[in-house]
């Protein structure tokens, strides 16, 4: 009984710290701004355009920090490793890669994670669950992400040109991996016979000649 008082009082103050509520998933908010633009979030408006690319946000915030991406600019790195980031979510997320506890444990492979969101899309894997489905092809994905990288493939927009040659990609990783073709840097190496190679798919590849 106590416990149920102390829970309401709780939720009593939170209601006053936050008094913008929003009608549609109750969720709180200390300033009436903050909840006008979570309102957006429940709607498919999407004002604000990209001029580089034509990638649609719902916030003119949100569009500011992608046009980073457009402008080469960078400025939260990593204290570890003095990796670049165009934004403060994806310095976050990078920060993780220098921790080595893995707390979430895949019981269908052994595979271990250190963050409960890339445990659950490791674990689509298993279950053979592609919940986000294009709308172009019908071709399903496990996440949300790689479901946005291959929109671009029906938009025909490649925004990541290679300095050296000009050739555009509609992925950055696609880019980085074309661009090992431009220098002698092989960083795939073969723990057999010491081969490398600029790949990980012609690393993998050349494994099979290794049985065993």
């Amino acid at each position: 009984c106590q416990w149920r008082k102390t829970s309401e009082l709780q939720r009593s103050n939170n209601r006053c710290q936050r008094p913008f509520r929003c009608s549609q998933c109750g969720k709180n908010f200390t300033k009436k701004k903050q909840l006008k633009y979570h309102v957006i979030t429940h709607t498919s408006e999407k004002a604000f355009s990209c001029s580089q690319c034509g990638k649609l946000f719902t916030r003119k915030t949100s569009l500011k920090k992608h046009m980073l991406i457009h402008a080469g600019i960078k400025p939260f790195s990593c204290s570890q490793c003095g990796k670049c980031f165009t934004q403060h979510g994806h310095l976050k997320d990078h920060l993780v890669t220098h921790i080595s506890e893995k707390p979430f444990t895949c019981s269908e492979c052994g595979k271990s994670f250190t963050r409960k969101g890339y445990f659950r899309t490791h674990m689509l894997i298993h279950t053979g669950i592609k919940p986000f489905t294009c709308s172009q092809c019908g071709k399903s994905f496990i996440c949300k992400g790689i479901l946005k990288n291959h929109m671009l493939i029906h938009t025909g927009i490649k925004s990541f040109s290679c300095s050296q040659c000009g050739k555009s990609f509609t992925q950055k990783v696609h880019l980085t991996v074309h661009l090992l073709t431009h220098s002698s840097e092989k960083p795939f190496s073969c723990t057999q016979c010491g081969k490398s190679f600029t790949r990980k798919g012609y690393l993998e590849r050349h494994m099979l000649s290794h049985p065993g």
